[in-house]
């Protein structure tokens, strides 16, 4: 199906460090994302127009939320301070960063794994996750031939896993993190979280071996959508330092977690400081 949207950029969320499975498609000419148990490749048509391999009624009911399109981001873009040069720069270098309505499991683990990762290894990682221990499934392309790709794996699929092959994936010191999460979901400890408020949220997640502050952070914006949650990684504290003088705009309140995302994109894809 084509979709109209002017503020959606399937490459800018691609390389915006939250989401590990979304990707250039084979033949450069798209993206495709796996998530949700579900493959969605997307073709930019025009500058405005999109091309999306589901159905309406898949659409409608799953990809519509997950890519968060229904959100109005000039609001979010509204609140930037007029003297705030940097972020008006940054925002509009990364138009069309829309924050997704990603899968808390799938989250939690991804950054536990991300910890003193680049992007590409850890997408190599949660790849190689997939592949050993997520259920294989089947979609049909545009042109009829059969796709074979990999949901992510389950709590039970993780605690079941031989630990060498687990460590295979290149979880390095992270794979008894990895472990004690699955352990702790099979559990149903994590099942309430999206029921806490922010702080309590943080702090429960806090509570898992492995998961820091800026990890915690991460997993509240980018699986629960908390947005008022700006994760501080080195290009974010490349950012604190340099422009706001030591600490993240307080004014920026109940969205930082979006501007954050406009701050990091600019930051590592000019290689601010480096």
């Amino acid at each position: 199906m084509i979709i109209q949207h002017r503020d959606f950029s399937p490459e800018a969320i691609a390389e915006s460090g939250q989401c590990f499975r979304m990707r250039p498609s084979e033949d450069g000419t798209g993206y495709v994302t796996i998530a949700l148990g579900r493959r969605l490749e997307i073709r930019r048509l025009s500058e405005d127009s999109f091309s999306l391999d589901c159905t309406e009624e898949d659409f409608d009911r799953i990809w519509r939320d997950y890519l968060d399109l229904d959100t109005d981001y000039d609001r979010y873009r509204s609140v930037i301070d007029p003297d705030d040069e940097f972020l008006l720069r940054a925002a509009e270098f990364g138009r069309g960063i829309r924050i997704l309505r990603q899968e808390p499991w799938e989250m939690l683990i991804s950054f536990i794994i991300s910890q003193r990762k680049s992007i590409p290894a850890i997408r190599t990682a949660i790849e190689r996750l997939s592949e050993g221990f997520g259920r294989e499934c089947i979609t049909t392309s545009s042109d009829g031939r059969p796709i074979s790709y990999h949901a992510f794996p389950t709590p039970e699929a993780l605690c079941a896993a031989d630990p060498e092959a687990l460590a295979a994936c290149g979880l390095g010191y992270r794979l008894p993190y990895v472990r004690e999460a699955a352990e702790r979901a099979m559990s149903g400890e994590l099942e309430t979280l999206s029921e806490l408020d922010t702080q309590k949220l943080i702090e429960k997640l806090m509570d898992l071996k492995g998961v820091g502050v800026k990890v915690a952070s991460c997993i509240a914006l980018f699986g629960y959508h908390r947005l008022e949650i700006p994760p501080v990684d080195v290009w974010i504290r490349r950012v604190i330092d340099q422009i706001y003088g030591g600490s993240f705009p307080e004014s920026y309140g109940s969205c930082a977690g979006v501007l954050q995302q406009y701050m990091f994109n600019y930051a590592r894809l000019t290689k601010m400081g480096a």
